[in-house]
């Protein structure tokens, strides 16, 4: 027996977990176009951050730039895994979002409320990520 698709057919468990890796896709692009560019600033500019003497995770501002920089493009890649909703790329997305965090977490003196902002995005796609099953999407 083959099964037809009609477009009312579609439940709403589906399309709430597509919105969700839609969701996903596309905050895990933006966190990872905003490491590229902090990590550009790093490597070009290091005036650019704060530079805090006493703190206890004291690195290299450059290193640090390549750090978020590598981040961002694999986020970036990944994402378009998700657009596809690739199970490689959702287990990746939240592997990487969770290296996003670490990363903003430790760079937090250089560059407080930004580092603030990636981590609360990021933990948005581990959320959405981490919600969908795979019986929502049959």
């Amino acid at each position: 027996m083959t099964a037809t698709h009609t477009p009312g057919t579609h439940s709403t468990r589906s399309a709430w977990a597509e919105g969700l890796t839609a969701f996903a896709a596309v905050m895990l692009a933006l966190a990872g176009l905003l490491g590229i560019f902090r990590g550009i600033m790093a490597i070009a500019e290091d005036e650019v951050f704060l530079t805090t003497p006493n703190y206890v995770f004291q690195w290299d501002l450059t290193g640090w730039g390549w750090i978020h920089l590598i981040l961002g493009a694999v986020a970036v890649l990944i994402s378009f895994g998700l657009f596809r909703e690739a199970t490689w790329a959702r287990i990746c997305g939240v592997g990487i979002a969770g290296l996003v965090i670490i990363a903003n977490f430790l760079s937090l003196p250089y560059y407080p409320v930004w580092s603030v902002i990636v981590i609360a995005m990021s933990g948005f796609v581990i959320w959405a990520l981490c919600v969908h099953r795979k019986a929502d999407v049959a």
